[in-house]
């Protein structure tokens, strides 16, 4: 196990609390899959608590396959989860992030009333030209934030990972990180394990939580692990293809491979065959 990793899992107890957060937008790939699992690995090694949140803000891009394919994809690998729902139907009923609306909405006015926010036209042409950035005079549109079709975004100092980052999108709904931050404090999160590609994420959740005045989030503690490439050396991405992890469930394969470049990962021995999540605790 990677000392890093390993100093983690160990300042995890058993009133701790971790979270798988799929967000339905694509059939999950396997660096979905092996964030999971180190998730399983560290609440369960520890006896910790594990919930289940699918993030599904984003109705553009969520499909109820997509939604149906994150309960397959733990059924395949053997990840049980303490807390969540239990089936698309359970969760559409009790645990959508619609039902939660108005805590994020709450949120958003609590930065509002700190004048922490401003109103934003522009257009992703309109950005594309900055690589990136958001030009600091940008934040001088005149817009009132109770116009239509403006997205809220907030100050950020310079050189933040994510300039003047969106909290509010041009359709009205709560953005990622706004949403994110209310679950981890809603649900008591302790301990998250989260890609490498989210650690500019992660800055702006800390940012957001401290400009609101909530000290709990400070207190989480994240790990963020490095992702799994594909062949061609670049980041996967979720689709239909070779990379989905719903690909080899359908031709009736195992997740050994899977598991078995996890358990590499998590220095356990190579010689044995893992054939599902809890073979990967406690060893």
């Amino acid at each position: 196990m990677h000392a890093a990793f390993r100093a983690f899992v160990e300042s995890i107890g058993k009133e701790s609390r971790l979270r798988l957060a799929p967000t339905p937008s694509g059939y999950l790939h396997a660096g979905n899959v092996f964030n999971f699992l180190l998730n399983f690995v560290a609440a369960k090694s520890r006896g910790a608590g594990l919930l289940l949140r699918i993030d599904d803000l984003d109705t553009d891009r969520k499909r109820t396959a997509y939604v149906q394919d994150v309960f397959g994809t733990l059924e395949w690998l053997g990840i049980h989860w303490d807390e969540g729902p239990r089936s698309t139907d359970d969760f559409e009923t009790h645990w959508s992030q619609h039902l939660r609306l108005p805590l994020y909405n709450d949120a958003l006015q609590i930065l509002r009333s700190k004048n922490l926010i401003f109103a934003c036209g522009k257009s992703r042409r309109d950005l594309a030209a900055f690589n990136g950035l958001y030009p600091e005079h940008f934040r001088e549109q005149g817009l009132d934030l109770d116009a239509s079709d403006v997205a809220w975004r907030i100050k950020t100092p310079p050189g933040f990972p994510l300039a003047d980052f969106v909290v509010r999108r041009r359709d009205g709904l709560p953005a990622y990180q706004i949403a994110s931050v209310c679950d981890d404090l809603h649900f008591d999160i302790t301990h998250a394990v989260r890609g490498a590609d989210l650690e500019a994420s992660t800055a702006a959740q800390k940012y957001l939580a401290a400009r609101m005045g909530v000290t709990a989030f400070a207190t989480i503690k994240f790990f963020h692990h490095p992702l799994l490439l594909n062949e061609k050396g670049g980041k996967l991405s979720k689709s239909a293809g070779s990379d989905a992890v719903n690909t080899s469930r359908e031709g009736r394969e195992g997740p050994e491979k899977i598991l078995g470049d996890a358990a590499r990962w998590l220095g356990l021995p190579t010689e044995r065959t893992y054939f599902k999540a809890t073979d990967l605790v406690g060893k």
